[in-house]
């Protein structure tokens, strides 16, 4: 009989809880996926037979049980459960970077996934420490765009700086001298964002050209999803004129 653990960081498999993220991952990484899992309560219907047809086409096995729910799931209304194996990303050099510096929630991390993908900026750098992209909270709330992101984890900024070639570096500051309203960026380039709490090491103001992103002083900053998704915002927007 089979036996289910909750997820941990040092699985060699994950979990898309849910039909959406599900059916994003059997479309874009079909692949890595081990099984789909259907709750009872699942009802009948076109839905379940894509997942099917998908399933079968692919050669994924389907298994109809409700335990695995019951440890992995604290959702009423997750039905659908695809269990995938960890998968390596790579950086494309000659696209634009997201760069994320010791980010601590999971769900800040699937939140910024979603939006970059949303902006064209599917390619993401993860300096360590950090949050474990794999974890079901962080593809939960990345909505599946973690199966459409090519993230790579490094050690150091330093380490990601030796394989992301030629780029214009942009890291947001609270104490940056140059508004986001000022800067144009042009070809490849990469928007750095640190830690929730800390935000970047005072020594990224020397590197590249640190920037603030402008607000009433009846706040103290923007949270971390809101400001990265202002910035991808304002660094691709003449990508998406009508």
């Amino acid at each position: 009989m089979a036996t289910y653990k909750r997820y941990r960081k040092e699985d060699s498999v994950s979990y898309s809880l849910g039909i959406t993220l599900t059916f994003e991952l059997l479309k874009f990484k079909t692949e890595y996926v081990n099984k789909v899992y259907i709750h009872s309560a699942m009802k009948q219907g076109d839905t379940l037979e894509k997942i099917k047809k998908l399933c079968e086409s692919a050669g994924i096995e389907i298994v109809y049980t409700d335990k695995i729910f019951n440890v992995l799931s604290q959702k009423e209304n997750c039905y659908v459960i695809g269990e995938f194996r960890k998968f390596e990303g790579k950086l494309d050099k000659e696209k634009p970077h997201i760069v994320l510096v010791n980010p601590s929630n999971a769900g800040n991390m699937g939140t910024i996934m979603r939006s970059a993908l949303g902006f064209g900026l599917n390619n993401m750098a993860i300096i360590r420490q950090a949050v474990d992209a794999y974890d079901p909270k962080v593809v939960r709330a990345s909505m599946g765009a973690i199966f459409s992101t090519n993230f790579v984890y490094y050690d150091s900024f330093d380490d990601y700086l030796s394989e992301a070639g030629e780029r214009e570096l942009y890291p947001f500051m609270l104490d940056a001298k140059v508004s986001l309203h000022d800067v144009r960026p042009a070809g490849n380039f990469s928007l750095i964002f640190g830690n929730e709490a800390t935000g970047l090491p005072h020594e990224f103001a020397s590197i590249g050209t640190s920037v603030i992103i402008p607000h009433s002083n009846r706040i103290d900053s923007l949270n971390l999803p809101i400001a990265a998704s202002i910035a991808m915002y304002e660094a691709t927007k003449g990508m998406f004129k009508r």
